[in-house]
């Protein structure tokens, strides 16, 4: 009895989480120095074939949020807010 209500309750749970990745990349015309040293360095090791890299973020979040709508108006608020610097940089939000 005591394993079929610990499933529901863990059930319950995961139906009231939803999970994001937020992915703040530099916009085009921002100069990417970190890009560029990673670029010279596996080039500088041997691999020539390459012709540009940009660094970014990564995020994964999630939010105890049964609402998919009101919860990416949640993270969309967060990007704004912290995780983005919107003058220099885009962000890119998906459901996992």
């Amino acid at each position: 009895m005591k394993l079929i209500l610990a499933k529901q309750l863990q059930s319950n749970l995961k139906k009231n989480k939803l999970k994001f990745s937020v992915t703040v990349t530099l916009k085009k015309d921002v100069l990417d120095p970190q890009g560029k040293v990673v670029l010279n360095t596996l080039q500088n090791i041997g691999m020539k074939d390459l012709k540009s890299i940009r660094q970014g973020k990564y995020f994964e979040i999630e939010i105890e949020e049964t609402n998919h709508i009101e919860a990416e108006k949640k993270i969309d608020e967060m990007c704004k807010k912290l995780l983005a610097n919107l003058i220099i940089e885009n962000y890119e939000v998906k459901k996992i």
